[in-house]
C-alpha cells in the first residue's frame, strides 16, 4: 500500500514563504514522479509543479515559475515545494501525488496520470 502524506501548510502574509513536504511510503523499490497540484474553493484542481524520479527533470506552471521550487531529497522518497513571494491567489489546498514510472526521467502534468494522492494541506495567503 502506497501512502502519500503532505505537511507544511499554513497561513502567511503576501510576500511570505512556506515549504511543503510530501513523503511517499510503501513499495519503496518503485520509482515515482511526484507532482503538486492545488485546488482553490470553487475552482478545478490545477497543476503546480512536478519532478521526475532522478530529481533532475522539473516542470512548473507559469503561474508559479520563478517563485516556487520543487526538489527531491537524496533518499528520493520525500519531495519539497518551496514557495516564495506568495500571493493571495496562491491560497488553495495543495495536494501531492505520485506517478509510478519505469523511468528515472519521466514526469507528467496530467492529474489523471497520477496513481496515488495525499489528503491535501491548506495554504492561506492573506493580503
Amino acid at each position: 500500500q502506497v501512502q502519500v502524506i503532505e505537511s507544511g501548510g499554513g497561513s502567511v502574509q503576501a510576500g511570505g514563504s512556506l515549504k511543503l513536504s510530501c513523503a511517499v511510503s510503501g513499495r519503496t523499490s518503485s520509482r515515482y514522479a511526484t507532482g503538486w497540484f492545488r485546488q482553490a474553493p470553487g475552482e478545478e484542481r490545477e497543476f503546480v509543479a512536478t519532478v521526475d524520479w532522478s530529481g533532475i527533470g522539473k516542470y512548473y506552471a507559469d503561474s508559479v515559475k520563478g517563485r516556487f521550487t520543487i526538489s527531491r531529497d537524496g533518499a528520493k522518497n520525500t519531495v519539497y515545494l518551496q514557495m516564495n513571494s506568495l500571493k493571495p491567489e496562491d491560497t488553495a489546498v495543495y495536494f501531492c501525488a505520485a506517478d509510478r514510472t519505469t523511468s528515472d526521467f519521466l514526469f507528467t502534468i496530467q492529474s489523471s496520470d497520477y496513481d496515488y494522492w495525499g489528503q491535501g494541506t491548506q495554504v492561506t495567503v492573506s493580503s
